[in-house]
């Protein structure tokens, strides 16, 4: 069945109303009123009060005998009642319930009876979002059934948590921004947030979407929604605190060790389009920047100013937010010169050296030569503007005709204008928020804002990756390396020559087919650097054969390799590995590598299966990525290369149910190409060629 119930339902009946402007059923119940020019209210107190003028019924027995029957029911009865009203309502034809109380499994003394119910109705044809949530709200159907107060607008809010979705309707209200839908999932017991997020795509009123959630049930699902919904023109900010399951805290490689379960949920939502933020400010900070007007189709920012200071503070912050501050071209440094006096700077930023303030005008002219130029994707006015109608009233509609044009050159340029204001609410400002000039009171919003926008408009492009196979098992048994070599190497990876050895003459047969120098290893070792089963630079079968005889008198019997040693020069050891998330499963890791890459921590990391275009530009977006083009004279390396092997990874993993996790540590990359050096492959606990008894 379709959400509508939850949106635009006939009528509705709060049980468990209050004429206690201190208690929950109060706020339900007033909220619920204001909509009864549109639908029917039923308002249920076991007392009969009047509440806010309207009558009340003691039972849904009541309204039965009267044949209502109400769409929606509103639980916020005590949690001892609510399986009660539930049979009643269901046998009335209710088909949506919204549970606003907590602990029921806890009143009753039954672990799991909230899922019960929720089955219960599901099983009756009927839908409940809830319990233990603080309600909902739609701008465009008169619905507010929730705590607090909304003002119309076009953002939606879903949230885990009541009050801090709450939280963030009251951020968004203070910036300006109204909201469209608000709904406060609780427990999901039955309705959970993605179904609420895709019930969006085809609303309306909402133009953007703030997501907060603590847990990820259906993730893939979820990205694919997300995705939807960007390409719908609604973007969608994610607010978390990392609850991605904890399945890397089981993890046996540094892959597992390396991938924080935030840094899943921001790869999730670059494959979706979405926006991962840290604060519930800076969710509304994007939103209204999201909300405002066109968004930036590049990273090129010009800087307006009416304070030197306040330009150059502009300029270094938005270089900590890898956006470029270009020098303006001789055209454009003319055009700006003709409208302003000999002193200003006009390279980038743009210093108006008074201008502003002999002629508030001067504001919009410079800002259109910029807009226009095409030398810049997005421009941002810093300062005072915005304060002069505050401070001097006589300005105000002077200041308000600036704000008009500023407006004109967003919609002529197709450019976005954001305003850095030292005036948080003017009439100006707000008139500005009004006409798609997103303005913020500190540089610091703006400078985060468009980062993030901007990397939102370079993931709309990415293929959102598809459902996977589900895995056989949640830890798997490490394959012997030569076992996990043969599995990597079938996926495309290239590895060294090399042989099984249990006893020196194995050795000695084994060098006479390789190519000296020689890797020894112990290969039923999953990190064997740490306890000494590695010797490398073996540089004949005599090397060979004696650092053998050290090794196996240390760490006994067992299936040895030896290994033809890389001998490429100039290369690059990269880390390349493969996990499965608990909740959004496959996900592929590229980073610097060696025995320090937990030390350095520079990973980027991506849900699998990813493409070599895709894995290429992981590549490119590492810390290191200099040393890999040519650092100090040195050649650069085969990136591409490097991105096939990722790429082979990605979706080796995400095809082999069997496999849990796989790594390449290092993965030696050279101008001529990329080799592995090293093999860990987790397999599900059962027998697999080439596993160690």
């Amino acid at each position: 069945m379709t959400l509508n119930v939850f949106s635009d339902p006939r009528s509705v009946a709060v049980v468990g109303a209050s004429a206690d402007p201190a208690k929950w059923g109060y706020w339900l119940a007033r909220g619920a009123l204001r909509g009864d020019g549109r639908r029917r209210v039923h308002l249920v107190n076991a007392k009969g009060a009047s509440i806010e003028g309207a009558a009340s019924v003691r039972s849904l027995d009541e309204l039965a005998a009267h044949g209502e029957a109400p769409e929606l029911v509103v639980l916020c009865a005590p949690a001892a009642s609510v399986p009660a009203v539930i049979d009643q309502a269901l046998a009335m034809g209710t088909k949506g319930f919204l549970g606003i109380t907590a602990g029921i499994d806890a009143a009753h003394g039954e672990p799991g009876l909230e899922r019960r119910l929720a089955e219960r109705i599901r099983a009756a044809g009927a839908r409940i979002v809830g319990p233990n949530c603080l309600g909902l709200y739609d701008a465009a159907t008169d619905l507010e059934l929730a705590w607090g107060t909304f003002a119309p607008g076009h953002l939606a809010v879903v949230s885990q948590s009541g009050q801090l979705g709450l939280e963030l309707a009251g951020l968004a209200a203070h910036e300006g921004l109204g909201v469209s839908r608000f709904v406060s999932v609780g427990n999901q017991v039955d309705v959970t947030a993605a179904e609420l997020l895709d019930d969006l795509v085809d609303h309306e009123q909402t133009r953007a979407v703030v997501l907060y959630l603590e847990s990820f049930a259906d993730a893939r699902g979820l990205v694919a929604t997300m995705a939807r919904l960007r390409q719908a023109g609604k973007p969608v900010v994610v607010l978390t605190v990392g609850a991605s399951e904890a399945s890397r805290a089981a993890a046996q490689s540094h892959t597992g060790a390396l991938t924080a379960a935030t840094d899943v949920v921001r790869a999730a939502c670059r494959a979706a389009g979405a926006s991962l933020v840290e604060t519930p400010a800076q969710a509304v900070e994007l939103a209204h920047l999201l909300l405002g007007g066109p968004l930036p189709s590049g990273r090129r920012v010009a800087i307006v100013s009416d304070s030197g200071g306040q330009g150059a503070i502009a300029a270094d912050t938005f270089a900590r937010h890898a956006l470029q501050v270009p020098r303006l071209s001789d055209v454009t440094r003319g055009a700006l010169a003709d409208l302003l006096p000999a002193a200003a700077a006009v390279a980038n930023p743009v210093d108006l050296a008074g201008a502003g303030e002999q002629d508030l005008s001067t504001y919009a002219r410079v800002v259109d030569v910029l807009a226009a130029s095409g030398e810049v994707d997005a421009v941002v006015l810093s300062g005072y503007f915005g304060c002069y109608g505050a401070d001097t009233p006589e300005l105000v509609e002077r200041e308000l005709e600036v704000v008009g044009a500023l407006a004109g050159v967003v919609g002529a340029q197709g450019r976005p204008v954001v305003v850095h204001s030292m005036s948080h609410d003017s009439v100006a400002v707000r008139s500005m928020r009004e006409q798609a000039v997103p303005t913020m009171h500190t540089i610091d919003a703006v400078a985060r804002s468009l980062e993030l926008a901007t990397t939102m408009a370079e993931d709309a492009s990415r293929l959102v990756p598809g459902p996977v196979p589900a895995p056989t098992a949640e830890s798997g048994k490490a394959l012997d390396y030569l076992a996990g070599r043969d599995r990597l190497a079938a996926a495309g990876v290239a590895y060294p020559g090399a042989a099984a050895v249990r006893t020196a003459a194995d050795l000695r047969d084994a060098a006479a087919r390789l190519r000296a120098p020689y890797v020894l290893k112990a290969g039923w070792l999953e990190h064997k650097t740490e306890v000494g089963g590695v010797a490398v630079g073996l540089a004949d079968a005599t090397a060979a054969e004696s650092a053998f005889v050290a090794m196996s008198s240390r760490l006994g019997e067992g299936e040895y390799v030896l290994e033809e040693m890389d001998r490429q020069a100039d290369t690059v050891e990269l880390i390349v590995g493969a996990r499965r998330d608990g909740s959004f499963g496959p996900v592929v890791l590229v980073g610097l590598g060696g025995v320090q890459a937990e030390v350095y921590r520079d990973v980027q990391v991506a849900l699998a299966p990813v493409g070599e275009a895709e894995a290429r530009t992981m590549i490119e977006s590492l810390r290191a990525h200099p040393l890999l083009d040519g650092w100090r004279g040195r050649p650069a390396v085969d990136v591409d290369a490097a991105a096939r092997v990722v790429a082979a990874l990605s979706r080796l993993l995400a095809e082999d149910p069997d496999l849990v996790e796989c790594e390449i540590n290092p993965l030696r990359v050279g101008p001529e190409g990329a080799v592995a050096v090293d093999a860990l492959v987790l397999a599900a606990d059962r027998a697999h060629p080439g596993e160690r008894p």
